[in-house]
C-alpha cells in the first residue's frame, strides 16, 4: 500500500471510531473539505474536526475500495444511517508532509444541509 492509501484508510477508521485526535492528526492545518451536493466548503482542521464531531450520531462507515497514487487518493465508502445505506466517493489530495490537504466528497443526490452547521461551513 502507498502512504496515501494507508492515510485514507486511517482517516475512515478514525471517523468510524469517533477518534477525533487521530482524525485531526491526519489533516493539514488548512485542509479544505468540499461537499458539491450541498454547495458547502469547510476550511481548516479545527472546523472540519468539529463538523464531524457535531454531526448527528448513529452513522457507520465501511470502505469498499481505496486507491492511491502519489499525493492523491480516492475512496468508495458506504454510510449506514437510519436504516439506509448511502454510497459516497471521496477524492483526497495530500500536502508535502502526507497530510490530507483537500477532500471532495460526492453523495448520491444533491440535498440541503441540515440546520446547525452554518458556523462551520460557507455556502457557494
Amino acid at each position: 500500500m502507498t502512504s496515501a492509501e494507508v492515510t485514507v484508510l486511517a482517516y475512515w477508521a478514525a471517523l468510524e471510531a469517533r477518534d477525533w485526535d487521530t482524525f485531526g492528526g491526519l489533516l493539514a492545518d488548512d485542509v479544505v473539505y468540499h461537499l458539491p451536493q450541498t454547495r458547502e466548503r469547510i476550511v481548516g482542521r479545527e472546523s472540519f474536526v468539529r463538523f464531524n464531531r457535531e454531526y448527528p450520531d448513529g452513522w457507520h462507515l465501511a470502505v469498499t475500495r481505496a486507491v492511491a497514487s502519489g499525493r492523491h487518493a480516492a475512496t468508495w465508502i458506504t454510510c449506514a444511517y437510519e436504516g439506509a445505506e448511502l454510497p459516497a466517493t471521496s477524492f483526497f489530495d495530500f500536502d508535502d508532509a502526507g497530510l490530507v490537504r483537500e477532500v471532495t466528497e460526492f453523495w448520491p443526490e444533491a440535498y440541503e444541509p441540515p440546520p446547525g452547521r452554518e458556523h462551520l461551513a460557507e455556502r457557494y
